[in-house]
């Protein structure tokens, strides 16, 4: 397998991102099954995962809290390797848990993949180009919210690129790793402008709906999880949702 995973950068560790598409809290529900999902696929190959920043959505009726987005740092050989085809539009079909008339949604996640990158192997970034603000780390509410202002956001002015960071309790940890956030995200623009083919780096952004899916997960009307590349497929979607990855990870690092 590791045959296939070539790539300057499939070695590295990586930065795991997902993002809530449109429909509030379905769309959030759904990002925060796709992290347990990553987070199980994980710790089955016996990577570490911590999550760097996350933004919680709103609570549902039912007190259900989804997130909006969040990053999460994956640590083990070859994490950027196995995971970078993930990077795309996940959609999941299923009868609405929020839904008192019990109605059939369709959700959408985008799911993006970087290497880690240390600083000084690619990219320069000088002191004054950078904004730096400290807030207090966001949470779902009462005992979880942070009373001291450590998290970090970081905003690189030439590029108006924003990230952030609030898994530390200290502060300058937490500008440490939003700063290799951003290293990751300056490599990745870096290379869409001079038009490089780096494997696993998306060539745009896309958006999280309808005709940019890369894998669908249907639980309704029949049991379906689908890989629209690969055509991989299989009906047991609960083993999927609990990071059971394999066989679409093998399929997907065996494209060219």
């Amino acid at each position: 397998m590791k045959t296939f995973l070539s790539g300057k950068y499939d070695r590295n560790n990586a930065l795991l991102s997902i993002f809530a598409g449109a429909g509030g809290i379905e769309a959030e529900d759904w990002t925060a099954m796709l992290l347990r999902m990553y987070e199980r696929y994980c710790s089955r190959r016996g990577y570490k995962t911590k999550i760097l920043h996350q933004v919680f959505g709103s609570p549902s009726p039912e007190g259900v809290i989804g997130i909006k987005s969040v990053c999460l740092e994956v640590i083990g050989e070859f994490a950027y390797g196995f995971l970078k085809k993930e990077s795309g539009v996940h959609r999941l079909v299923r009868i609405s848990p929020f839904s008192a008339q019990h109605l059939r949604h369709t959700s959408f996640a985008l799911v993006e993949v970087l290497p880690k990158i240390s600083l000084k192997e690619e990219i320069e970034i000088k002191p004054e180009e950078l904004k730096i603000e400290v807030f207090r780390a966001s949470g779902p509410g009462g005992q979880y919210v942070n009373k001291r202002e450590s998290a970090v956001r970081i905003t690189h002015l030439p590029t108006n690129i924003v990230v952030s960071c609030q898994s530390e309790r200290l502060q300058g940890l937490n500008k440490k790793k939003a700063m290799e956030i951003l290293v990751a995200k300056l490599y990745q623009k870096r290379e869409e402008e001079q038009k490089k083919e780096i494997s696993g780096i998306k060539g745009k952004r896309v958006s999280a709906g309808w005709a940019n899916q890369i894998r669908s997960y249907v639980l309704h009307p029949y049991k379906m999880v689908k890989d629209l590349r690969t055509q991989v497929e299989t009906s047991d979607v609960e083993s999927v949702l609990d990071g059971h990855l394999d066989k679409f990870i093998e399929a997907e690092v065996k494209i060219k």
